[in-house]
């Protein structure tokens, strides 16, 4: 089995186990509420939705600033240049199918959300006004919104859309750079400097969001 498939296959064994930890978390709210159903549509299993899409960003962000600080920051190369700290002889690139490296942090995210999102149960994305690939630019009045509202507060953007006649219950959060590998390989990406050349990410600042939709029985 090829490196990539392993890392493939560690990302599709996290993703099962946070979901069955979701569901587990679930059974447990409903076997414990003295409240047996929920009429208004509002609930997902006994939990209010406002939770439910807490503890999806939680596993999720964890996840992959666990990947940036201790997988990233290890290895030998980022995009091409050496890092005087690196330990690991690999190197983290876009183009890491072809060159045989690994995925940047963006793209693990990625990946490990496509495949969260296969059985419509919820759908996990970044967003950013700074995109560099354009399916992850805000759409629809609810992101366009509440990303410049995540910008200017740092705080979470939360609430009720439609979407295709389907009811949906939306969050969106701040999504930092957290380390200092995240806010560099933006920076210097050409597609970040020909379009946002004025834009230059530091530590800690928020570059984008990560919006979930979890969707509504009784729409």
């Amino acid at each position: 089995m090829s490196l990539i498939d392993n890392w493939l296959k560690a990302i599709r064994t996290r993703t099962v186990a946070f979901i069955a930890i979701v569901l587990a978390v679930a059974v447990t709210a409903i076997s414990c509420s003295s409240s047996p159903s929920a009429s208004s549509g509002d609930t997902v299993a006994g939990i209010p939705p406002e939770l439910v899409v807490d503890y999806i960003h939680t596993v999720a962000a964890s996840d992959r600033t666990a990947y940036t600080k201790h997988v990233v920051a290890r290895l030998k190369k980022l995009e091409g240049n050496e890092k005087p700290n690196g330990v690991v002889p690999a190197e983290a690139t876009e183009a890491w199918q072809q060159v045989g490296g690994i995925p940047l942090p963006a793209q693990m995210f990625r990946l490990g959300a496509e495949l969260a999102s296969e059985d419509g149960d919820f759908t996990i994305g970044l967003i950013s006004p700074w995109n560099i690939n354009d399916n992850q630019a805000p759409k629809g009045e609810f992101e366009e919104v509440g990303m410049q509202k995540v910008i200017e507060t740092g705080e979470p953007y939360k609430g009720y859309q439609e979407i295709g006649g389907q009811k949906y219950y939306s969050a969106i959060y701040p999504d930092p750079a957290v380390a200092e590998a995240c806010a560099s390989c933006h920076n210097a990406h050409p597609v970040h400097r020909e379009r946002y050349p004025d834009k230059v990410f530091k530590l800690n600042d928020v570059m984008g969001g990560v919006v979930i939709n979890l969707p509504l029985s009784g729409a």
